[in-house]
């Protein structure tokens, strides 16, 4: 057993799922949470500890710093302390700017960005008391490039990327690590609502010739970890040569 806790956002599903359980094959204590899909999430707890690894599920809404201290307690209680923080949870929102309501620019803004500020709030005391720890945050290229029609996503993705750099300044001299993945096209249910003709049309564009798996992802957050301690407020694309 690794004796390490990692804390995954978004864990019920996806990337964030595929994260968990990466991590549950090394043997890490799992501290997971999604907001409200509870039935899910119980699914990547079992898959976990069929693994033996020992997960801590929790629901409720990240954006909340309420409920983002009632998870951090818990699995403090639970574990002791985090290594490692991986800000996954993330939603989409597809139409024009001007026809987007304030609760949506909100919700978004809350799920995206303040989720990944709350977390990190919470554990970056202990990372700096151990002088040890990684935050990795799971971006977009849309982050870098922006797309049309996704004003919002791409607004909050570019301020995760200038969050990451920024604070990877801020800690580094306490030897914790902060870096992003910016992600391309990945085949999570974020991308289901394409039509076998605009799947068809994204994957012409994409010089891998294919959309990438939440497992590649996965696998690149683990490497990070295992990375030399110099690799520091990074955005590193995961796009098939995409963008």
């Amino acid at each position: 057993m690794s004796g390490k806790t990692v804390l995954v956002t978004g864990a019920s599903r996806g990337i964030g799922k595929a994260i968990a359980l990466r991590f549950a094959k090394e043997h890490y204590n799992l501290a997971i949470s999604c907001l409200q899909n509870e039935s899910r999430l119980l699914e990547t707890k079992a898959e976990a500890e069929k693994l033996q690894s020992a997960c801590l599920a929790y629901t409720g809404d990240m954006g909340s710093m309420d409920c983002c201290r009632e998870f951090f307690e818990l699995a403090g209680q639970r574990f002791g302390h985090i290594d490692l923080l991986v800000n996954n949870a993330g939603i989409s929102y597809i139409g024009l700017l001007q026809d987007m309501s304030c609760e949506d620019w909100d919700r978004i803004l809350r799920t995206n960005l303040t989720a990944a500020f709350n977390l990190s709030k919470l554990i970056i005391p202990g990372m700096v008391a151990r002088q040890a720890g990684h935050i990795i945050n799971i971006s977009s290229v849309w982050g870098n490039a922006g797309a049309s029609c996704e004003t919002a996503y791409s607004a909050t993705k570019g301020a995760l990327n200038a969050f990451t750099r920024a604070l990877a300044r801020e800690l580094a001299p306490s030897h914790i690590r902060v870096n992003a993945i910016a992600c391309g096209a990945i085949d999570t249910e974020m991308n289901h609502f394409l039509t076998p003709e605009e799947l068809a049309a994204l994957t012409d564009q994409i010089p891998a010739g294919r959309l990438g798996t939440p497992e590649e992802v996965a696998d690149l957050v683990w490497q990070l970890t295992q990375s030399n301690a110099y690799l520091t407020g990074q955005v590193i694309g995961l796009d098939g040569g995409w963008i």
